[in-house]
């Protein structure tokens, strides 16, 4: 086997020298890549100093397509340059080393440049500066956890304590909800349960950002639905069962119930166990109910066949003629809600500037539709910066079209995207424009608020909407005329414009002493389009560990644990993948103690196989398999 290798590399070895000088060649761009940029390398944090030179050389090295030498190197079985982005230039000069030796020529390294940053110096730097941002971890993971507080934190110190034994090592308060002093609160919670618990775990507040979402829409009376349970022949196995209570001084049913019917309190007062209660239900329909139990409060009433109420509907008792009270009763105010805008493919859809009540499409018999569906944006001057021919999305993505035309106060939109049957368009739906340039400032009115509570509570500061250097050095700005000491920034990159910026916001941020980045994976899937997500969050992730920036893997880690205590099996594959952040953020749910065991058991798990892009080759159980081992001795 030896010979055959040496006599391989031999009829190979010419070969050498043209892939050392190809080498050579990118090497002499990566050392020059420093100077060329010396403004922003001059201006970084004395922290980030290697740091930034490094992510130069690495982004110098990204501008070649490396995928032939690297097929060529991996044939002499060398390194491929794959894992070379936390000390990019000593991974070169270590393959360049390699093939002086196996050359018979007579060539060295220039000596103007050696790496700074070395293979351990690398990974020595970013754990340097995770443990800066984020805190240390315990000894059996690696990745930090980080949870989005509900609103119930603020009342509930038991959730907040049980949050962090579970291993919530950094509390996300996201200031688009609630106030100061429900934030406050969260903070003192957090604070006791950290005496209680004995762990640290840092304040993270999330600035709201600029939030283009749809305008409010006409509202319609709500319909209550009665629907007893039936088995797969539709018959009814259980009644429907109904609470009625007082409309002046409603209570809450006291066990669960299918439907609650406010109703005149006299009226109520005179009913009785056995009594029917007839009505004609919005369908004009005869339908009645059973009253089975009157309790102090109200009455339960059932009901064997499906029924539709809304406000107004009339009751009538079948005993009106045994009693002196009122026979007949009308069902009170049922809280009405938004009617949402139906949507196909081919519909028209017009964007107004004001926040006036938008509509469905009207309809004109068999003629078709009467006018397209309106609803206004809560940031209209994103007009100013739209185009025809422009990609629009709706609600995280669900809906899509493209812009048509663009008047003075409206905008009109061609539905290309959604389901056969249509979708529905509500009201607080966010709304992307991939394709626009969009001048929007990253801090509001709101944020600049909000920022000086979060200067003197928070560890961390998390900038939404960064798209460019001018949003991140606003924010230092602002942070500094506050005059104590600043939060680190994470920059949330969810726009194509921040991705595609991130190199010069990454250079921007670290002239502060700490900072990090946020993958929000929601609005940039949108953004770039769901099938570049997977390539999207890799090069951020390249990016960072080239700039040993320590990133935030967030957005649906496990949503569906955390909300109905079931994930899918994609979402388990997900959460393993982001073992390859410095930290994984989970979103509030009423199963979020949950989602943090199965999350923290994961990262455990995976700590052992992979770090980063490097598959770590720990030993397999597998490969001790009984029957395999008896095949090999047989053998």
């Amino acid at each position: 086997m030896t010979d055959q290798i040496g006599t391989a590399n031999h009829l190979d070895r010419a070969d050498v020298d043209v892939i050392a000088q190809a080498l050579m060649a990118i090497r002499a761009d990566m050392v020059a890549a420093p100077a060329l940029s010396k403004r922003w390398l001059d201006a970084v944090h004395e922290n980030y100093r290697d740091s930034a030179r490094n992510l130069l050389q690495y982004l110098a090295l990204r501008r070649h397509d490396l995928r032939p030498l690297q097929l060529r190197l991996a044939q002499w079985g060398l390194s491929s340059l794959g894992r070379a982005e936390s000390h990019v230039l000593a991974t070169v000069d270590a393959v360049l080393n390699a093939l002086r030796a196996l050359s018979d020529g007579d060539w060295h390294l220039p000596s103007e440049e050696t790496a700074v940053v070395d293979f351990a110096g690398g990974e020595r730097l970013l754990v340097k500066h995770t443990e800066a941002l984020l805190g240390s971890v315990g000894p059996e993971r690696d990745v930090r956890i980080m949870v989005t507080m509900p609103s119930e934190a603020a009342d509930d110190y038991d959730l907040v304590r049980d949050l962090l034994q579970q291993g919530m090592d950094c509390m996300r308060i996201n200031c688009a909800h609630d106030d100061a002093t429900r934030w406050l609160r969260m903070i003192e919670h957090l604070r006791r349960a950290e005496a209680s618990v004995g762990r640290r775990c840092r304040v993270v507040m999330d600035l709201a950002g600029p939030k283009l979402r749809t305008g409010p829409l006409q509202a319609r009376l709500s319909v209550i639905r009665i629907h007893p349970q039936r088995d797969i022949y539709g018959r009814v196995v259980a009644p429907a069962r109904i609470w009625l209570t007082a409309e002046h001084a409603p209570q809450v049913s006291p066990l669960p119930a299918d439907a609650c019917l406010p109703v005149p309190g006299v009226w109520l007062d005179d009913l009785q166990q056995g009594e029917r209660v007839r009505f004609t239900d919005t369908r004009q329909r005869d339908r009645a109910f059973t009253i089975v139990q009157v309790v102090a409060g109200g009455c339960w009433a059932e009901a064997t066949k499906s029924a539709y109420v809304t406000t107004g509907t009339l009751l009538r008792r079948s005993n009106a003629k045994k009693s002196s009270k009122p026979v007949d009763a009308a069902v009170g105010t049922v809280a009405t809600e938004q009617e949402p805008i139906l949507l196909r493919r081919g519909d028209q859809l017009i964007l107004t500037r004001d926040l006036d009540v938008g509509r469905p499409a009207t309809h004109q018999g068999d003629l078709g539709i009467g006018a397209p569906a309106v609803i206004g944006c809560t940031i209209p001057e994103v007009f100013d910066d739209a185009k025809v021919g422009d990609a629009i999305w709706f609600d995280d993505g669900k809906i899509g079209g493209v812009i048509e035309a663009i008047e003075p106060t409206r905008v009109h939109v061609r539905i290309t995207h959604a389901r056969l049957r249509g979708d529905k368009l509500r009201s607080d739906k966010g709304i992307n424009l991939p394709d626009s340039n969009l001048s929007l400032e990253a801090l509001t009115h709101k944020d600049l608020d909000d920022l000086g509570f979060v200067a003197q509570h928070a560890d961390v500061v998390e900038l939404s909407f960064a798209n460019t250097v001018k949003d991140v050095e606003s924010l230092q700005l602002h942070l500094a005329r506050l005059g104590v000491p600043q939060p680190a920034m994470v920059l949330k990159i969810e726009t194509r414009r921040g991705f595609e910026n991130l190199p010069e916001m990454l250079l921007a941020a670290m002239r502060a002493p700490s900072c990090g980045v946020m993958i929000a994976r929601g609005d940039l899937a949108v953004e770039c389009g769901f099938e570049r997500l997977a390539e999207v969050q890799e090069e951020i992730l390249w990016l960072c560990e080239a700039a040993h920036v320590p990133v935030i893997w967030a957005t649906q880690v496990l949503e569906t644990l955390a909300r109905d205590d079931m994930p899918s099996r994609a979402e388990i594959t997900d959460a393993a993948m982001s073992q390859r952040a410095e930290c994984v953020m989970l979103n509030k749910g009423p199963h979020v103690i949950h989602a943090i065991r199965v999350l923290d058991d994961i990262l455990r798990r995976m700590r052992a196989h992979q770090t980063k892009k490097s598959v770590m080759l720990r030993e397999l159980h597998v490969a001790h398999s009984a029957l395999l081992l008896t095949s090999l001795t047989a053998e």
